[in-house]
């Protein structure tokens, strides 16, 4: 019988959260090995982290006797080799809409917002900076959704993009970000997080939350 795939995991890490949702959507069993981003100094930064990720950051998963670092090339790992349910849409127009949706949060928003660039900005300055990350990225994407979006993202199937948008909106509300101004991110968001994938992955129900975050 093949290994359980091990997810290297942060509870509260968007990145690995896009991950958890798409292990849970298409059913796959897994283990938690929980990395503290905080704890001692940051155990990604680990020599036994950093020879499994040498970017030094969560997610990591192994899977199929491979490491594979990167959120979006997980997902895609996972997409190809694991189809069902499907992620990205068969049609390539829509496709390059969800990737395109997928890499403007995970790319354009939310490395801008990360803890290693907060860290540069220093004390005080973090919350505004990462308020305009967001609220920029965020301009854009409720121009963007206004006329791709159905239920979800992209019409009206889970994508990617779902994955992508609904850890993004947990990192604005951390940040206090008026999301009164996007009411199609916030109507995505509320459906999908109707859905079980969503709320078994989420940062408040997993092996390494604190006990006053659980839900």
């Amino acid at each position: 019988m093949p290994a359980r795939p091990v997810l290297y995991s942060y509870f509260r890490s968007s990145c690995t959260w896009r991950v958890r949702i798409a292990l849970a959507l298409k059913g796959i069993d897994y283990e938690t090995v929980p990395v503290n981003l905080i704890k001692d100094g940051g155990q990604q930064f680990s020599k036994e982290f950093q020879t499994l990720n040498p970017m030094k950051q969560v997610p990591a998963l192994k899977i199929d006797g491979i490491t594979i670092g990167q959120s979006l090339a997980i997902i895609e790992y996972l997409e190809e080799t694991r189809p069902t349910p499907r992620l990205l849409p068969q049609d390539p127009q829509k496709k390059a809409i969800v990737r395109m949706i997928s890499d403007l949060i995970a790319s354009g928003i939310q490395p801008l917002q990360n803890l290693s660039v907060l860290k540069q900005v220093g004390e005080g300055k973090q919350l505004p900076w990462a308020q305009e990350a967001i609220t920029s990225g965020f301009n854009a994407l409720e121009q963007i959704l206004r006329s791709t979006a159905g239920k979800y993202c992209v019409g009206d199937e889970v994508s990617m993009a779902d994955l992508c948008l609904v850890p993004q909106v947990a990192n604005a509300e951390r940040f206090k970000v008026d999301l009164s101004h996007y009411p199609t991110i916030c109507q995505i968001n509320k459906a999908l997080l109707a859905l079980e994938a969503f709320q078994v992955s989420h940062p408040s129900r997993q092996p390494d939350t604190p006990a006053e975050l659980r839900a």
